[in-house]
């Protein structure tokens, strides 16, 4: 590690095993599908070993990353987004063409889109996406889920697909009976939905035999974060991402300052104080993120690093800083094993 330049992303393979058995187990435990979200990590490697391990596809944010994973051979796709404008509408097909695709919609327009463009040749499976309580898209009711149902499965171009949620994290009994209510208004009117899809990081191991979701969606437990340590989903030791950095400042005796600012470790905050957790030095605070520094305070701790020394830092929130660099560095039992394009980066659209 001492060779490498700072700031990079370092990913131990070690835990990103063990992070992922742990998931497929508990989906197979609970007779549901685990469909993980690849925007955490946005690596082709790891969404096929996703697959391997018992995974029946992958969930993707924007098309850009679908078309990357379509590119590296896996065939089932979920994009979870309103999809709007020709020019996306055009690449979706495309990729309908390719992969075994679904998306959602959560309003009359979005499905009046999606019809325009597909036919009974290759239609398109659409999910309602339902509201129960993240407050973010989704129809507002069981009813509006009902409704829109219809006016998808009125389309000879498009196939209902059932229904999906981003649910509130910490509230999962909100959730089930939002949707449990949804599924029974469905049912009685002829429409049962193929498949529910469901589920976060935060609350994936609080999924039950028997709840109303089919299929659940985490995305962080790949890596684990800082947040899902301060959300009770493990540890630290099972934190699989860290950003090496180096000091390369000691203004005072307590104040350190690193070459990883907001441009490595992103804004994001959590409940626990800071921006980030550096390995080592449990009592330190990352105080002050700027573009290219983060000013962190060691007072609390025993021992300081010297200029020049390097940490490994947990970021608050993974998926962002996935986003921020072009390849990662594969580490097992401490060696550098490995090189890695972050294939799906920057796809914003």
């Amino acid at each position: 590690m001492d060779q490498i330049d700072t700031p990079a992303i370092m990913i131990d393979l070690g835990k990103v095993e063990a992070n992922l058995a742990r998931a497929q187990t508990h989906a197979d435990s609970i007779g549901v599908a685990l469909r993980p979200h690849i925007k955490t990590h946005k690596l082709p490697r790891f969404a096929l070993r996703q697959i391997e391990l018992g995974a029946v596809g992958i969930t993707c944010q924007k098309l850009g990353e679908a078309e990357v994973m379509a590119d590296a051979g896996i065939a089932d796709i979920f994009v979870p987004y309103n999809i709007l404008g020709a020019a996306k509408l055009d690449r979706l097909a495309a990729l309908n063409r390719r992969v075994v695709l679904s998306v959602t919609a959560d309003s009359a327009v979005t499905v009046a889109g999606y019809a325009a463009r597909f036919s009974a040749a290759a239609p398109l499976n659409v999910l309602v996406e339902c509201d129960t309580g993240a407050l973010r898209c989704g129809v507002q009711s069981p009813e509006a889920a009902l409704a829109l149902a219809y006016r998808i499965a009125a389309e000879p171009g498009l196939r209902f697909g059932g229904l999906m949620t981003y649910p509130p994290r910490g509230r999962p009994a909100d959730a089930e009976r939002w949707l449990a209510a949804a599924v029974a208004q469905l049912r009685h009117a002829g429409l049962p939905p193929p498949r529910v899809s469901s589920g976060n990081s935060p609350d994936f191991y609080q999924s039950v035999a028997g709840d109303t979701a089919t299929e659940l969606r985490p995305g962080t437990y790949i890596y684990s974060d800082r947040m899902q340590v301060a959300f009770g989903q493990g540890g630290y030791q099972d934190c699989a991402l860290t950003v090496l950095a180096t000091v390369v400042s000691r203004p005072t005796e307590t104040r350190v300052v690193l070459d990883a600012g907001s441009k490595a470790l992103a804004a994001d905050t959590c409940p626990l104080p800071g921006h980030g957790h550096v390995v080592g030095y449990p009592e330190a605070v990352i105080t002050t993120l700027n573009e290219e520094h983060a000013i962190a305070d060691f007072a609390a701790c025993a021992r300081r690093p010297a200029i020049g020394d390097r940490v490994r830092i947990i970021p608050n929130h993974v998926c962002v800083v996935s986003n921020l660099f072009d390849q990662v560095h594969l580490v097992e039992n401490g060696v550098v094993t490995g090189l890695l394009a972050v294939a799906a980066r920057g796809k914003l659209g």
